[in-house]
């Protein structure tokens, strides 16, 4: 499998199919395995690059600060070395707060915009948001990975039918590499774009699981601040939507992208 030299760091990727192109970026703790469900759907119709970040599945992991601009500085470097021209970013999580920083950095580069269960920043600004940000830092700081593993395989797919889900997605988490994983996690807190919204000028899709982290209210108010931007909400669904609604999400993603690609109709006056 290939990997790239970027911006001194070697980044595993996987690239197939064929057509404009789909570059898929995981979130925190994963990697380019949890977009299995998507890849049947896209690859008929798309040339799909699923991108292991630094810190992350098969890519180096160095010492080191890790920073939510780095990330996109990464993934800048590489659609340029790879000539990737006007690629469909699709981000979820962490992966949808480096698709906000990458396109309010270079407007230019992305075709559209996917952002999945994810905002353009993450700053406590209550004192209940800096309440919830100091224990997820001072538990992850704590507990051992398998915990923190578990907790987050039952909180994300708790019904019996996702038992499968539930023994992969532990499985994986268990592979993360502490400190890198830790980096990443100090790397949200603090970052934000929201003032730099009015940058962004591509088509932007919002979607969002209805027991989602972030309420969808939330959501709501930052799609009314892009301009071609639309939210789109899956019910039943809660932090993994790509893999608890795999069908829904792909119907919207597909939908979207046709709308957005180059043989998409223009208007005309």
């Amino acid at each position: 499998m290939p990997h790239a030299m970027i911006n001194g760091c070697s980044l595993f990727y996987t690239d197939q199919g064929d057509g404009e192109v789909v570059l898929l970026i995981h979130g925190l703790g994963s990697s380019t395995r949890d977009w299995e469900y998507q890849l049947p759907s896209l690859l008929p119709q798309y040339r799909v690059i699923c991108l292991d970040m630094r810190g992350h599945g098969q890519s180096d992991k160095p010492k080191g600060g890790y920073s939510i601009k780095g990330f996109a500085d990464d993934c800048i470097a590489f659609t340029e070395q790879l000539n990737l021209e006007k690629p469909h970013i699709v981000g979820i999580s962490m992966g949808g707060m480096i698709a906000f920083q990458l396109a309010t950095q270079r407007p230019e580069l992305p075709a559209s915009l996917t952002i999945v269960n994810s905002a353009p920043e993450v700053i406590p600004r209550k004192p209940a948001e800096y309440l919830m940000v100091a224990k997820r830092l001072f538990f992850a700081h704590v507990l051992p990975l398998s915990v923190t593993a578990r907790g987050l395989a039952k909180l994300l797919f708790p019904k019996p039918e996702h038992a499968s889900i539930r023994e992969t997605f532990e499985s994986r988490w268990n592979e993360n590499d502490r400190s890198a994983y830790l980096a990443s996690l100090r790397a949200i807190i603090g970052w934000g774009v929201s003032d730099r919204l009015d940058r962004i000028n591509c088509p932007v899709l919002v979607i969002s699981g209805d027991q989602d982290y972030t309420p969808v209210e939330s959501k709501r108010e930052y799609v009314s601040r892009l301009g071609d931007a639309r939210l789109e909400v899956i019910e039943d669904s809660r932090h993994g939507t790509p893999i608890d609604q795999a069908d829904n999400f792909n119907a919207l993603l597909l939908d979207f992208l046709r709308q957005s690609g180059s043989a998409a109709p223009t208007q005309t006056l």
